[in-house]
């Protein structure tokens, strides 16, 4: 299936499984967390503390996530791809997302973070967003998502560009930090001299 120094080239549809969130309306006290857009950043980090707040049924259960699914926001203007990871409470995902499952015949072969990467990269979002339909509340279609071609290298290659991506975060990370002391010194000098 790989050959040596080449990518396959595959649709999304042709390595994994997606399906679309579950509609529910949260409650004050359940066991399952209700996965929604507004608990994430427009990088997809996690910035909510989440809570129980679905009872479980029949729905609920069925769409329960696991660990390695890829959630896709494919509702509204803030678009983003993350990784699903193991939690305290079982989850389910909002019809905000999109959630994409490996098919077991490529979970060898393709890492979801590698996936999630591809998905957050610039011009697989400038396809996405390019066939989002709707003014007010673009949305992008599970069809335009199975659409999107997938490069996909070896498991080597995949790990390599998570390693690089990672410290380009962890680099950018590190500036913002820099650029935060410089103003504090900058402003302390301005007061120190003021105050002479």
């Amino acid at each position: 299936m790989y050959y040596k120094g080449k990518n396959l080239k595959l649709n999304l549809e042709n390595i994994a499984i997606l399906q679309t969130g579950v509609f529910a309306k949260p409650v004050k006290s359940g066991e399952i967390a209700y996965l929604q857009s507004k608990h994430f950043d427009e990088n997809g980090q996690l910035t909510s503390v989440l809570y129980p707040d679905l009872k479980p049924n029949n729905q609920t259960n069925r769409h329960l996530l696991k660990p390695g699914d890829v959630l896709f926001a494919a509702k509204g203007l803030k678009n983003f791809s993350t990784l699903y990871e193991s939690m305290d409470i079982p989850a389910v995902a909002s019809t905000s997302f999109f959630v994409i499952r490996l098919q077991e015949n490529f979970q060898s072969k393709v890492l979801p973070e590698y996936l999630v990467w591809f998905l957050n990269q610039p011009a697989s979002m400038q396809f996405l967003k390019g066939k989002a339909t709707g003014t007010s509340l673009p949305s992008i279609s599970k069809t335009t998502l199975e659409e999107l071609q997938i490069s996909v290298p070896d498991l080597k290659t995949q790990k390599i560009v998570l390693k690089i991506a990672q410290l380009k975060d962890q680099e950018k990370r590190l500036k913002a930090e820099l650029e935060i002391l410089i103003e504090k010194k900058m402003q302390q000098q301005i007061i120190n001299a003021i105050n002479k």
